[in-house]
């Protein structure tokens, strides 16, 4: 890649047909993934754990849940291999497809009381892949927004892909919100929360119509012919783990409590109203969706304040502010009332704004086009299994008897994860408007710290 002259910035409505694509494509695969955790929380444990139920079948349900981060790291590695080898493109084009499939299926699956212990494994294999999918989704289609884009507003341009994350999240609670007012508890239970699974196959089929029209991104194609020449040496796990160990590490740090954060904010919320408090669901769903609606529209204003002031200083407020808010957030929610639980998610869920919406541009300038997807994709999703996957079974466990829930334990949990994520920041450098022309395996210069730190 020495030879290869950096790609001219294409015109703003191409790069804008990329952010759409990329972001409808996410906002379609997040759906699939966080209708898992709502459904875990409201209906899994009946429907998929028999007579088992109440707290401990949604603890089973959380579990299964988990084992989709398990996955994620593994599709991150494949998907991220190939996307350094043959192109972006392709790799996003496959795990909506599977993500879709994956998703749809849990629609049809047969309850325990129909076929037993079947039914959990059946669960679990589909699980299994959405977790594979949404493990090469977000790298191939934050890499796609940045590298089409300039580095200017790359802040901006990839925090719609972000962005995708929260709309995916608020389209899953306005399907479960509306499921949930129209129908009984018992049709729901019974039958009403599968058609929030069963229109997945829509909204993929709009997602793919949109991605297959994208073309390459140019940053990798003005790479590719080198990338040809050593096709059968080039190992892109290998490499960026050889030549970036510091770059994955901070990465994994940073996602900690962000991650953590997210799903205590969303998930546990929900669980902990319906299960502790013996709210009515519709309390903590409608919660999530004022949250996420208001989640969407800022994670952008984020992203382009950051390409003004940076990346780290927002990371950090944000990751400080999730550690102090843990311990109000249970308060609110005895509170009871919509417009404290309202409340308590929505503030969550801007400090985790402040880490989530620089963070596609932060992670993607970190490391060199010949291993960006694989880095991306390693450092997100490792993170995600210690992170996102243990977070609703740990904040259960540490919640513990439903009369007398330790609150204070669950915000400690969150301080740690949020104390880990200060220390990585602390050690990265500020990547703010700093060239993608870079990569350390093929032996070119790297990202010039000293012109990108803060002024």
């Amino acid at each position: 890649m020495s030879n290869a002259q950096p790609a001219e910035t294409p015109p703003q409505s191409s790069i804008r047909k990329v952010v759409f694509a990329s972001t409808i494509g996410t906002t379609v695969e997040w759906y699939d993934f966080f209708l898992f955790g709502s459904a875990a929380a409201l209906v899994f444990g009946e429907a998929f754990f028999g007579e088992i139920g109440g707290t401990t079948g949604t603890l089973y349900s959380f579990m299964v849940y988990a084992l989709g981060f398990f996955a994620r790291p593994l599709g991150g590695i494949i998907f991220g291999h190939y996307g350094d080898k043959v192109g972006r493109k392709q790799m996003l084009v496959i795990s909506l497809l599977m993500m879709g499939a994956g998703t749809f299926a849990i629609g049809l699956l047969p309850t325990y009381a129909q076929v037993g212990i079947l039914a959990p494994i059946l669960l679990i294999v589909c699980r299994l892949l959405q977790g594979f999918a949404v493990g090469g989704e977000w790298g191939g289609a934050v890499l796609m927004a940045a590298e089409h884009g300039d580095s200017s507003r790359r802040g901006f341009w990839t925090s719609w892909v972000q962005a995708g994350v929260p709309a995916g999240n608020l389209v899953a609670a306005a399907v479960l919100w509306v499921l949930a007012f129209t129908l009984s508890d018992d049709q729901f239970q019974s039958w009403g929360w599968r058609v929030a699974f069963l229109l997945s196959a829509v909204l993929v089929g709009v997602g793919m119509w949109v991605r297959l029209t994208l073309e390459e991104s140019p940053v990798f194609a003005a790479a590719r012919d080198e990338l040809a020449e050593k096709t059968d040496t080039h190992m892109p796990i290998i490499e960026v783990v050889k030549r970036y160990p510091r770059e994955i590490l901070i990465a994994m740090g940073m996602r900690t409590a962000e991650n953590i954060s997210y799903y205590l904010f969303t998930v546990i919320s929900l669980t902990y109203l319906a299960d502790f408090m013996g709210a009515d669901k519709q309390v903590g769903i409608n919660g999530v969706l004022i949250g996420s609606a208001i989640q969407v529209v800022l994670v952008p204003a984020i992203g382009l304040l950051s390409d003004r002031v940076g990346r780290r200083p927002l990371y950090l407020i944000g990751a400080v502010g999730v550690g102090v808010w843990g311990f109000f957030f249970f308060g609110l929610l005895e509170d009871g009332s919509g417009l404290a639980v309202a409340t308590a998610v929505t503030v969550g869920l801007v400090f985790h704004s402040l880490m989530y919406a620089p963070q596609a541009a932060f992670f993607a300038e970190l490391f060199g086009t010949s291993v960006r997807y694989s880095g991306a994709s390693i450092g997100y999703q490792l993170a995600s299994v210690f992170a996102g996957a243990l977070a609703p079974i740990i904040a259960l466990a540490l919640l513990g008897d439903v009369s007398s829930p330790n609150t204070m334990a669950v915000g400690v949990y969150l301080a740690v994860a949020a104390a880990i994520t200060v220390v990585a920041v602390l050690f990265s450098i500020e990547t703010r408007g700093s060239s993608l022309d870079h990569d350390r395996v093929a032996g070119e210069t790297d990202v010039d710290t000293s012109a990108t730190r803060p002024s």
